[in-house]
């Protein structure tokens, strides 16, 4: 009745496994949410260091 309980667990892994690569690929890839949101804070990171840098150009030291 449960010969086949082996294959089937196996089977079940490989989704399972099959399902984290693929949620990966959504957040992790070129185009995936958490990657963009990274880079949108390096953007404002860096704009933020740009402007303090700006700043401090235009500041005159007595």
């Amino acid at each position: 009745m449960f010969e086949n309980k082996k294959g089937q667990s196996t089977l079940e892994y490989i989704i399972l496994i099959a399902a984290v690569i693929a949620c990966v690929f959504v957040f992790m890839g070129p185009m995936g949410i958490f990657r963009s949101r990274l880079n949108e804070s390096y953007e404002a990171a860096t704009n933020s260091m740009t402007q303090a840098a700006d700043l401090t150009k235009t500041m005159r030291v007595y």
